[in-house]
């Protein structure tokens, strides 16, 4: 067992009063919604490059034949120009899925830049809020 050097111990530790660990909970809450969010956006950006690939094959397909759409779980029959639509106002709906998830990712990070600052100006070394 090794011993702790003089400065290494924590004689002079910051107590953690009420308002810190109120602090450090939010900050905790919002690490974790963050992640969250970032599982979401993988998510929706396969999905939208799924759409865009999607998007290049209708354009290289025949207009006299049905296309096969997904809708859910069930895949439907429609015409070239009805995919086409549905396909645009898909791709119109994901966009904005990723958009406001982003937003959301930005204010926590923008939310857990201020905790740290205030957490690691009253513990410093002693409190460790990386990943």
């Amino acid at each position: 067992m090794r011993m702790l050097e003089q400065e290494d111990e924590n004689d002079d530790a910051a107590e953690v009063t009420w308002e810190d660990q109120q602090h450090i909970n939010t900050f905790s809450k919002l690490n974790t919604r963050i992640r969250g969010i970032e599982d979401k956006l993988e998510e929706l950006k396969i999905e939208k490059e799924s759409l865009d690939d999607l998007s290049s094959e209708l354009m290289m397909a025949d207009e006299d034949e049905p296309i096969l759409y997904k809708i859910g779980e069930t895949f439907l029959h429609m015409p070239l120009t009805r995919a086409q639509n549905r396909l645009e106002k898909d791709q119109e709906v994901v966009d904005s899925k990723i958009s406001d998830l982003e937003s959301q990712a930005d204010a926590c990070r923008t939310e857990m830049g201020q905790l740290k600052t205030i957490l690691y100006k009253k513990f410093g070394k002693a409190i460790n809020l990386d990943e």
